[in-house]
């Protein structure tokens, strides 16, 4: 007998379904997914990528729809994504991109969680306190999206690691919360060709850009950065959870948008808010 072809599976086992404006289309659901991984014995983003590439929407991107299409959504399965700081920003932006369908998620950050970390770090817990920050982002995002495959560091992006850690990334996503360690990022980002995302957010303000490796990059927001200070003034003002949950987001619309190749980012501007008076201000960096 001949072995069972995934294409004429996947077309058995997906359903009409409908959208709430009524335009119908091909869904495939988790429990299917689950069933044709077990089958086949490939991974979840394999099936899901064979989905959509015969008209079918796993149905836990069927919201992505039609903000993305199905070439988009094969797209963000196949990217690499590298999340620099798993804290507060980076614990949003992983969960966040998980859920959206970023296949590859590179997790590096060296520390730990502490008491203080609850009232803003996503993968924060009681039950997580003390322990490894990748490694509690990595299982939670298995429970999410299991068709998301994590590579996870548990060390601090350095001069040393650096390279190896972003080498063939699409996207690094700058969550740190130091200019020192912003300065190693982009200079590996610059040689290993990779554009990332750089915020920054303290108290009820945050500011955000995205560079690219030709770019003047961070040296346009802060002028000389050898004497500009290491720290911000999130020292002072602390991170209060919706200022870190709205950067973060913000973070992720950049990202797909880089990732998808579109050209309406931030690419060469500075958005800087401030949620005490609701303003948002775009400030025009030098051209790249």
């Amino acid at each position: 007998m001949a072995a069972p072809d995934l294409s004429a599976q996947l077309a058995q086992l997906a359903r009409d379904a409908r959208r709430p404006d009524g335009t119908g289309y091909r869904s495939l659901s988790l429990e299917s997914v689950d069933r044709l991984v077990r089958q086949f014995d490939l991974s979840h983003n394999q099936i899901e990528q064979t989905a959509l590439a015969n008209g079918i929407i796993p149905e836990r991107y069927a919201r992505n729809m039609t903000s993305l299409n199905l070439q988009d959504q094969q797209r963000l399965l196949s990217s690499t994504a590298c999340i620099v700081g798993v804290g507060g920003l980076g614990g949003s932006v992983a969960e966040t991109l998980a859920r959206i369908g970023v296949g590859h998620l590179r997790l590096v950050d060296g520390d730990h969680f502490e008491d203080s970390n609850l009232n803003r770090q996503r993968f924060a817990r009681a039950a997580t306190i003390g322990k490894s920050k990748v490694d509690a982002a990595r299982v939670s995002i298995a429970a999410i999206n299991p068709a998301v495959e994590v590579t996870t560091w548990a060390e601090n992006l350095a001069k040393a690691n650096g390279e190896s850690i972003v080498a063939g990334a699409d996207i690094a996503i700058d969550c740190l919360d130091s200019l020192s360690a912003r300065q190693t990022l982009q200079t590996v980002c610059r040689r290993q060709a990779v554009p990332m995302v750089s915020a920054a957010v303290a108290g009820v303000s945050g500011q955000i850009t995205v560079i690219y490796p030709e770019d003047e990059g961070l040296a346009a927001l802060y002028g000389n950065l050898a004497s500009a200070p290491d720290r911000g003034a999130e020292t002072t003002l602390g991170n209060l959870p919706f200022t870190v949950d709205l950067l973060a987001s913000l973070e992720c619309s950049e990202a797909v948008k880089v990732l998808l190749g579109r050209m309406e980012t931030l690419r060469g501007r500075l958005l800087i808010f401030d949620l005490t008076d609701l303003s948002f201000d775009m400030i025009q960096l030098a051209a790249p």
